[in-house]
């Protein structure tokens, strides 16, 4: 097996200090924010369901990264109702749907970050990431230069995925 070693990392793990501990507010989260704003275009909404939404993601691992977020600034599973969670679990298999016909990707990552130690940004708003994939997607850059390069322009990436969303 190799390794690579990534001792830039350290400081993070090392890190006990209130960084790490600290909630996003609702007041100050960036979803809660978007939803808020009323500005489904500018911020990359694309549909609002009852108590979901789908949003571009503005900082992408791949091109059509979608988040699927409950309207609702709860950090877990648990804090959902039923009835949410089977909406949102509907919602994702919606999302996949369309952004695998409208981008062509030949795999998708789901994922769901729960806690700052998991890999979460926003660990306070619970959110599902649909990553589309393609076979030679990812390259040296990352790894090298700690850059990934994202060669799609947001806007038209949003303008043929929310005609899609649109439908449903």
């Amino acid at each position: 097996m190799k390794n690579l070693y990534a001792p830039w990392r350290s400081d993070y793990a090392d890190d006990t200090g209130e960084s790490k501990k600290k909630e996003t507010s609702q007041e100050k989260c960036v979803f809660c924010q978007q939803l808020k704003a009323n500005n489904d275009k500018k911020n990359f909404i694309l549909k609002r369901f009852p108590s979901t939404f789908v949003i571009l993601n503005k900082y992408p691992y791949n091109a059509g990264h979608l988040l699927v977020l409950p309207k609702k600034h709860l950090p877990t599973l648990n804090d959902l109702s039923k009835e949410e969670r089977a909406e949102i679990i509907e919602v994702i298999n919606q999302s996949i749907e369309v952004v695998s016909s409208t981008l062509k990707n030949e795999g998708l990552n789901l994922g769901l970050n729960l806690g700052k130690a998991a890999g979460a940004g926003i660990p306070s708003h619970l959110h599902f990431h649909i990553v589309p994939r393609w076979q030679g997607d990812s390259n040296f850059m990352p790894v090298t230069a700690q850059t990934k390069v994202i060669s799609f322009d947001m806007e038209k990436i949003y303008s043929q995925i929310v005609e899609k969303f649109e439908a449903l």
